[in-house]
């Protein structure tokens, strides 16, 4: 028996050996313990997961109505001169959000990639900042993006440990829109596009999400699957062939959902697990006129949307040119050397920073800090142990210094009410690009579900929130 769970173990652990591009990790999604990792915390290219950010911006704006299923997104000559894969729209024309999703999921088109962050952010270098800090705001530290496709980009790095983060927000997060991920095939004009994602309809239980590849990435997968009330999300990273990476992922879900924690599935998970095959199409939302091509709600007013100030924008270098045939040929061909890709200090769980000992408040104070060294205040004035700050938490924004981020707890202990009665607050420091970021949270949430059931209940007061571990 133990010489068959060791064989078992070293078949799984194989890619890792056969190729040093490999990284993967299994968590359980209903209480974020990881179940499986392999090189998590190393840079990878993401590829076309990166996608997933673009439609998570894409659902968050949807979200707070500033767009609808049916608005239309402009496509520029920037986005259409995008290589393949390509939905083929030309400059000038336009496509609905709807249609824009769908592309994105099924054909992983890069042009329509673009032409959706061009439209949100106003720029796709804008849109870059965008996505860079909300990978940052949901914990996804080692993640940078500079365009919204995936075309390579050497400063473009993520990690298997920071996809599951996202993977795991989009289904948490947007429940109403993540069925859009178990798409099987998209009709756009005399086109039927089928999904890339060979695991939907072949692996039970499996719902999304995302697959991706070039050449210095290899072949990437972010999966979802639940099944008789066990939930896990999987990522596999460079894979030598679409084949041996799904292979793969096969043999994980298979060995680790078992060993996922069975109960009933949150409200989220409910939503997602009883979705129809497509989903139901929204009655549009009245908003004003359509905008100019390329043109887009300003930055100013996506912050303002938001309950707290933004993270601050990261300097995104723009490539000097669009991508022309020698630049694709080296995408697409040899990788970058593994000296390039350099390794990230492991953490110790999937949303979990380092621990660190909590200050007493209101006497608070950043005079003395180290730069870089995350810490964590409570904003009672009783001091709180940083072990009764672990579990399930609920951010409610981030701010650029620790008072206003205080200013964030008690608006929102004062609007929230009954809802956060028993919630304790407390700020999470961070280093985002040199500047030192504050994240304001509440923590006492027994489980993910309670987690989730506090922030839905804080989000019909209005307050925009996430539910992550801590």
């Amino acid at each position: 028996m133990a010489a068959a769970t060791l064989l078992a173990i070293s078949f799984i652990a194989s890619p890792a050996k056969a190729d040093p591009k490999y990284a993967g990790i299994v968590v359980d999604a209903r209480t974020g313990k990881v179940l499986y990792s392999d090189d998590a915390d190393t840079l990878r290219y993401p590829a076309s997961l990166t996608k997933m950010m673009t439609l998570y911006l894409t659902f968050e704006a949807l979200e707070a109505k500033r767009i609808t299923l049916d608005t239309p997104v402009p496509v520029s000559k920037n986005a259409a001169a995008e290589p393949p894969s390509k939905l083929g729209v030309r400059a000038g024309g336009s496509l609905t959000v709807e249609q824009a999703i769908m592309a994105l999921i099924t054909r992983s088109a890069n042009d329509i990639a673009t032409a959706l962050g061009e439209f949100i952010g106003g720029s796709e270098a804008r849109f870059a900042q965008m996505m860079t800090n909300k990978a940052h705001a949901l914990g996804m530290t080692r993640t940078t993006y500079r365009n919204a496709h995936g075309l390579p980009n050497t400063a473009q790095m993520t990690t298997a440990r920071d996809q599951a983060r996202l993977g795991m927000a989009l289904r948490q997060h947007f429940p109403q829109y993540y069925g859009y991920f178990s798409t099987r095939s998209f009709n756009f004009g005399k086109q039927v596009i089928g999904n890339h994602n060979r695991l939907l309809g072949n692996v039970r239980g499996v719902d999304g999400i995302k697959t991706g590849y070039t050449r210095a990435a290899g072949f990437n997968l972010v999966t979802s699957a639940q099944a008789d009330g066990r939930s896990v999300v999987g990522v596999v990273m460079g894979g030598k062939s679409g084949a041996s990476r799904d292979q793969q992922m096969r043999k994980l879900i298979a060995t680790y959902m078992p060993q996922a924690s069975q109960g009933p599935l949150n409200a989220s998970d409910q939503i997602a697990a009883l979705r129809p095959a497509t989903p139901p199409k929204k009655a549009p939302v009245p908003v004003p006129a359509p905008l100019p091509t390329v043109a887009a709600p300003s930055v100013a007013k996506v912050a303002a949307s938001t309950a707290a100030a933004p993270l601050p924008v990261a300097s995104i270098p723009v490539p000097e040119s669009r991508y022309g045939d020698e630049s694709m040929k080296s995408a697409y061909a040899a990788p970058q050397s593994q000296a390039q890709i350099k390794a990230a200090a492991p953490v110790a769980a999937l949303m979990a920073p380092a621990a660190r000992a909590p200050a007493q408040l209101p006497a608070v104070s950043s005079a003395g800090e180290v730069p870089g060294i995350d810490r964590t205040t409570t904003a009672s004035t009783k001091p709180v142990a940083a072990s009764s700050e672990s579990g399930w938490v609920i951010q409610i924004g981030a701010a650029p210094n620790e008072s206003s981020a205080m200013t964030l707890l008690q608006a929102a202990q004062e609007k929230g009410g009954q809802v956060l009665r028993s919630a304790k607050p407390f700020t999470a420091a961070f280093n985002a690009n040199g500047s030192e970021i504050y994240r304001a949270r509440f923590a006492g949430f027994g489980d993910q579900k309670a987690a989730v059931n506090a922030c839905n209940a804080l989000k019909k007061k209005g307050m925009n929130c996430w539910a992550s571990l801590q």
